[in-house]
């Protein structure tokens, strides 16, 4: 929340306070037992009533104490209560209805103890028992729905973020299977192409022949070509992290999957090309956690050593050792993180059960 909205919420209070005040004290004006003591304590509880957002168990207090000595001072009418019915409101709102319902009931004490028993006395206090009543009642209803309004809000930002980064899985992947097209089309044939342009301008010089210009134009694109080729291909597969390793823990968790993070060693910031790999190894094993392995409890581990930092993602779910699972796009794009490293990786069902990824990651070669 910004200062501008804070600014506007203080005072929207303040506004709400001396409007209070200002109906009480016009009503209580008609009293003829009113007194300059009765206005001023009608003003404090009022006023009172614009720090309700930041005290509102204080501001119930000071309320209460300062309308019930006018009430047992002056004999009001049921209007006096007004400040107290906004100060119980607010409290039960902020859960805390118990201590809202005891103050309503000293005010109605008040009110009983202030004059003679008498119809009118009972009558007047059972309506005022009827409004702190719906007072209560109302707080709480609105307690339950802005929860309601805040686990709605979480919800669709949680729908959003998982939105994006569906949109940005299939993005990455498009990516990858574009590169992989392009390298096993292009790059072959530019490397024939290359390769039989430098053998021809070898055997030429070898004989004591003019090499053609043309041959060496084709030598030189060959080169140019898959310079260009290769780095068409390093922007194709580079795809940013947007998070963190522990950012993907909570949103899983959000998600409904059973997961917990531990992270060993020294934690230090890591070079870019680290980092990188290490976000992309967790986010691709907790979705195959998610996919594969049903209701499962899965482990995520950093350790961070010296000159290796490990990443380790367990789960519990339905892998088993005789029946290894079909590389696909997922780990074949992990490996080719780890191995552009000089790192290892392992990917296997365990022997207990489940799924194990594990990953070293060399510091010193980032």
């Amino acid at each position: 929340m910004d200062a501008d909205q804070v600014t506007r919420k203080r005072l929207a209070d303040v506004a709400l306070a001396v409007v209070i005040g200002v109906v009480t004290v016009t009503a209580a004006a008609f009293d003829e037992d009113t007194t300059p003591l009765d206005q001023a304590l009608i003003v404090a509880g009022s006023l009172a009533l614009a720090a309700y957002r930041t005290a509102p168990r204080a501001v119930l207090a000071v309320t209460t104490a300062a309308l019930g000595v006018h009430v047992l001072h002056a004999q009001p009418g049921p209007s006096s209560a007004l400040p107290v019915l906004a100060a119980v409101h607010t409290a039960a709102q902020a859960g805390h209805r118990g201590v809202g319902a005891a103050a309503g009931a000293v005010l109605l004490g008040a009110y009983l103890a202030a004059g003679p028993m008498t119809h009118g006395t009972v009558e007047r206090t059972a309506l005022l028992a009827g409004w702190f009543l719906c007072a209560v009642v109302t707080g709480l209803a609105g307690r339950n729905w802005q929860a309601y309004l805040r686990q709605t809000e979480q919800r669709a930002l949680e729908a959003e973020r998982t939105r994006e980064e569906a949109a940005l899985r299939r993005a990455g992947e498009e990516r990858l299977r574009i590169a992989r097209e392009l390298h096993d089309s292009l790059t072959h044939s530019i490397s024939i192409v290359k390769l039989q342009a430098g053998v021809a301008v070898h055997l030429a010089r070898k004989r004591g022949e003019e090499i053609p210009p043309a041959l060496l134009a084709i030598q030189e694109a060959g080169g140019e070509a898959m310079r260009e080729l290769r780095a068409t291909l390093d922007v194709l597969r580079t795809d940013e992290p947007t998070g963190t390793p522990a950012l993907l823990v909570e949103r899983a968790r959000a998600a409904g999957l059973a997961v917990d993070l531990t992270v060993t060693g020294r934690e230090r910031p890591l070079a870019a090309t680290v980092d990188r790999a290490a976000y992309r190894i967790v986010q691709e094993a907790l979705t195959n956690a998610a996919r594969h392995a049903g209701p499962a409890e899965v482990t995520v581990r950093l350790d961070y050593g010296e000159t290796e930092l490990t990443v380790r993602v367990d789960d519990d779910g339905c892998a088993e050792p005789c029946r290894p699972p079909v590389e696909g796009i997922g780990l074949t794009g992990m490996r080719e993180r780890v191995t552009a490293l000089g790192g290892t990786l392992h990917a296997a069902p365990r022997e207990e059960g489940g799924f194990r990824v594990r990953a070293g990651l060399p510091l010193e070669h980032a």
